[in-house]
C-alpha cells in the first residue's frame, strides 16, 4: 500500500489546497473523504493534462481581462465629468451625487463601466472638484475626474 496517493482537488479544501491542485493525500482520506464527496478525482495523467490546459486557458483569459482593464484605464484616467445640481449659498447640494449618478455620466460621455468598480466612500454632498477611485481589476485601477458644480 502507498503511503501518499495525489489526487486532483475539485474544490477548495481546508487546511489541503485549492481547486485544481495537485496535492498528496493518505490513501485513507482520499478513499473515504476526498472521494466520496467529489471533493477530489484520482491523479491520472489524462487528469493531470487536463487541470495543466485548464491553467494554461484561464492565464491566457485573465491576461486578456488585464489588457482590456489597461486600455478601459487610460480612457477614464482621461475622462473628466461635469456634474450640474442645485445647491445651497455654502455649496451644500440638495440631494447628493453617488456612484449611479456617476454610472450614468461615465456611460453619457460612452465609457462602461460597472458602478461597484467606483470606490466612493460616501456620496459628494458638496460642490468642488473630486478625484474618485476606479478598482477595475485585482492590480489595475485608475482615477475619475469629477467636478461638481452649482446649476
Amino acid at each position: 500500500m502507498p503511503l501518499n496517493i495525489q489526487v486532483i482537488l475539485q474544490q477548495d479544501v481546508d487546511k489541503l489546497g485549492k481547486s485544481g491542485e495537485l496535492v498528496r493525500v493518505r490513501p485513507g482520506f482520499a478513499r473515504n473523504y476526498l472521494l466520496p464527496r467529489q471533493l477530489a478525482v484520482p491523479a491520472t495523467t489524462a487528469a493531470v493534462r487536463r487541470i495543466e490546459h485548464e491553467k494554461v486557458v484561464a492565464l491566457a483569459k485573465a491576461e486578456k481581462a488585464k489588457k482590456e482593464a489597461r486600455d478601459l484605464a487610460a480612457r477614464i484616467d482621461a475622462l473628466a465629468i461635469k456634474i450640474t445640481l442645485k445647491a445651497g449659498e455654502d455649496g451644500k447640494l440638495f440631494g447628493s451625487v453617488t456612484a449611479k449618478d456617476l454610472e450614468n455620466a461615465v456611460k453619457a460621455q460612452g465609457v462602461t463601466l460597472d458602478r461597484k468598480a467606483l470606490r466612493l466612500a460616501e456620496p459628494i454632498k458638496q460642490t468642488g472638484a473630486y478625484q474618485v477611485p476606479v478598482k477595475l481589476v485585482s492590480d489595475v485601477g485608475a482615477t475619475l475626474k469629477v467636478e461638481v458644480v452649482a446649476k
